[in-house]
């Protein structure tokens, strides 16, 4: 699918075809589609299909006439997903009077300018337009962080309740989308390092430069933030590891000492089944006082291991 939008009075508008100063979002796009922009805008399809690429890492590309840039821009997934959270690839092509975004599904972050909920969006400022990508993506970044974080609270509670694999793979999960996070983050800050070596954001006016600013700022605290909730969610799982390791050891210590107790009366009753002269064999009470002797051994076996704290 492919999109056409250009900046009106301080609106944006979805026009029908490539103009100047346009912004064109490309959404999975078909064969077709790649062959007939990579003929209007004289690029090679490769430049198209890379950022379709779900592996594809953060990087800057310079062609002629032309710049890619590829930055990892978070997304969240389906409730029937593997993963809550992920990453995907996000494809900024700067062309002569054109931005061209390219992405394998539709994300957040460009749905955000699409609405119009971007402040001081416009297709014509080409390199502000790339750093308010940026800066929305790290912003999504700190979002999708405290929500796993919160999930991750709701998670360790039902855990204090009952101890169930679903919510140790849920955790498991957590801890994955984290991984996805912070090595995304670590490469979006080296490109966006790779950038200020650029002429690009030496096109941005010196007003603007508090937007890169901003962007360092918050890839900054994304990466932070990152690493303290992946510490935290190992911990946790590390934490209920030991605690259903204790809680098994305790259950078996439990259950030994049960069988120990009543084994001690059926070793009685198995040495009055012998057929062999016995004590008591000819008393008339002999039952009873076999059962005496059983439950004494029992109440003996309770006292020891009570004082043992096994039982």
């Amino acid at each position: 699918m492919i999109q056409y939008f250009k900046s009106g009075y301080n609106q944006l508008h979805e026009i029908e075809s490539i103009e100047k100063d346009c912004w064109i979002n490309m959404v999975s796009p078909t064969n077709n589609e790649i062959e007939f922009l990579s003929h209007k805008l004289l690029v090679p399809p490769e430049v198209f299909l890379d950022p379709l690429d779900p592996d594809e890492n953060a990087r800057v590309e310079a062609h002629r006439n032309s710049l890619l840039i590829v930055c990892r821009v978070p997304c969240l997934n389906d409730e029937d997903s593997d993963l809550p959270y992920s990453t995907v690839a996000l494809g900024i092509l700067i062309k002569r009077d054109v931005v061209v975004t390219i992405c394998s599904k539709p994300v957040e972050v460009l749905n955000l300018f699409k609405e119009s909920k971007v402040k001081g969006f416009f297709t014509f400022l080409h390199e502000r337009f790339v750093m308010q990508i940026f800066y929305r993506s790290s912003l999504l970044y700190l979002k999708y962080l405290k929500d796993i974080n919160n999930r991750a609270g709701d998670i360790e509670q039902m855990l204090h309740r009952s101890t169930r694999n679903r919510e140790l793979i849920d955790l498991l999960r957590l801890e994955k989308s984290l991984v996805f996070f912070s090595t995304s983050i670590k490469a979006n800050e080296l490109m966006m390092q790779r950038l200020q070596r650029n002429n690009l954001t030496e096109a941005l006016k010196d007003s603007e430069h508090e937007l890169i600013e901003d962007v360092n700022i918050e890839i900054r605290q994304a990466i932070e933030m990152a690493k303290i909730y992946s510490n935290i969610l190992g911990n946790m799982m590390s934490a209920h590891s030991s605690i259903i390791s204790n809680n098994l050891n305790i259950t078996i210590r439990y259950l030994t000492t049960v069988t120990i107790i009543l084994s001690l009366p059926i070793l009685v009753a198995s040495i009055y089944g012998m057929n062999v002269p016995l004590p008591f064999q000819d008393n008339p009470h002999a039952f009873w006082i076999v059962t005496i002797i059983a439950v004494f051994f029992s109440l003996l076996g309770v006292f020891f291991f009570r004082k043992k704290n096994l039982f």
